[in-house]
């Protein structure tokens, strides 16, 4: 699929087990999936631009694909979580939730119609993608309560807009 990120993080944890085997140690592993939220450096990075192009116009439609997000402080909160339980073992899939792109781009929408967020699937032909089903069971078990996927994208724009950079837009009309 030349999806090299993916496919990076797949072998480096691959790696990490293998090592973790023959060193007999014990290894937990947080899987973060599309992590958004409140920025904390200055500039853009990867998982944000996915949001961003959607509010600046430069996407006029959006990909019928499927992607399961979370929080970067659930992420944070999940590595500490695991680190300080004794009784934490394995893969801890870190998500929140998983939706369609025509899903994540309607609440952008709602959220913020003073922008130009497209309302079209590239993909017009297929029906929509479904995302990967995964529980993040094993995280909840240890006390994390996710913030939902709506609150988390609210607050990506918000970051976005506080670091300048996307501009505020006024949603007053003239009419």
């Amino acid at each position: 699929m030349q999806n090299w990120y993916c496919y990076a993080k797949t072998v480096a944890e691959q790696v990490a087990w293998k090592v973790a085997g023959e060193r007999r140690l014990d290894l937990v592993v947080v899987n973060p999936v599309l992590t958004l939220g409140p920025l904390l450096q200055p500039t853009l990075n990867a998982s944000t631009a996915h949001v961003l192009k959607y509010l600046t116009g430069s996407a006029a439609t959006y990909v019928n694909a499927a992607q399961a997000y979370v929080d970067v402080r659930d992420a944070a909160e999940a590595h500490i979580r695991v680190y300080e339980a004794p009784e934490a073992e394995g893969r801890h899939i870190c998500a929140e939730s998983t939706l369609h792109r025509g899903e994540v781009v309607r609440i952008l929408a709602k959220l913020f119609p003073e922008y130009p967020i497209p309302t079209r699937c590239k993909d017009e032909v297929n029906p929509p993608k479904k995302g990967y089903r995964f529980t993040n069971k094993k995280l909840m078990d240890l006390g994390i309560q996710f913030i939902p996927v709506t609150q988390c994208l609210f607050e990506t724009v918000k970051s976005l807009q506080e670091k300048a950079l996307l501009p505020v837009v006024s949603c007053i009309s003239d009419d």
